[in-house]
């Protein structure tokens, strides 16, 4: 029974905590990102725990902390493997 509780309720919750820490690690100068709170901008500058975000037109800066980014919105390029001739 505990079992079947882990691999129903505990795995996925920890795999995506997993994937959501890795999304934070990648997070990169000229990203645009959409935080907890539904504000959307501009990774300007990052350092240890905190982002520089630039926000609308007026070009205001908001200091964020890392975990408080929920979406990484720009489009990354994958890698695609090398074809062999």
């Amino acid at each position: 029974m505990i079992a079947v509780l882990y691999f129903i309720m505990f795995r996925p919750q920890q795999k995506k905590a997993k994937e959501e820490a890795k999304m934070r690690a990648a997070i990169e100068v000229g990203d645009d990102v959409v935080t907890i709170g539904g504000l959307v901008g501009t990774v300007v500058s990052i350092k240890d725990d905190t982002l520089v975000l630039e926000t609308g037109s007026d070009r205001s800066k908001i200091r964020i902390c890392r975990w408080a980014i929920q979406q990484n919105t720009t489009p990354k390029e994958e890698t695609a493997p090398a074809a062999k001739k």
